[in-house]
């Protein structure tokens, strides 16, 4: 069983740093990608910024040239970053990992994991 682990929430000033790190436990077996997602306030969750294996790094609209992400291949280790916060950007924050897995018993096949989110508040 895959886990994810997220950290580096809590409460940050409008203009500090945030970092966010989102930690892979288990038996990973190929990684198609990593991602950070967000839910704010009222809002439906959504893609912040996915690295895909072997591909682009993808960004939202709204976190291009604000959030930056980057992914230990070796350890898969998931780090947002962002030195540019707005009180908009106050949301849960969420780690999710796609993996390719070959099981034995249940062949091949794609599976999704989500941690359980860690709440980020941006005070202005």
């Amino acid at each position: 069983q895959v886990h994810l682990v997220e950290s580096g929430g809590g409460l940050v000033q409008s203009g500090e740093i945030l970092t966010l790190v989102c930690r892979t436990y288990g038996n990973v077996q190929t990684v198609e990608n990593m991602a950070w997602y967000r839910q704010c306030p009222g809002g439906q969750r959504e893609l912040v910024a996915r690295v895909v294996n072997g591909g682009p790094t993808e960004y939202a609209d709204f976190a291009k040239d604000r959030f930056f992400v980057n992914r230990d291949t070796h350890r898969n280790i998931l780090v947002l970053e962002s030195s540019d916060l707005k009180s908009d950007d106050t949301a849960v924050y969420y780690c999710f990992l796609q993996e390719r897995r070959r099981d034995f018993d249940k062949g091949v096949r794609i599976v999704e994991y989500w941690g359980e989110g860690t709440q980020v508040t941006v005070a202005s």
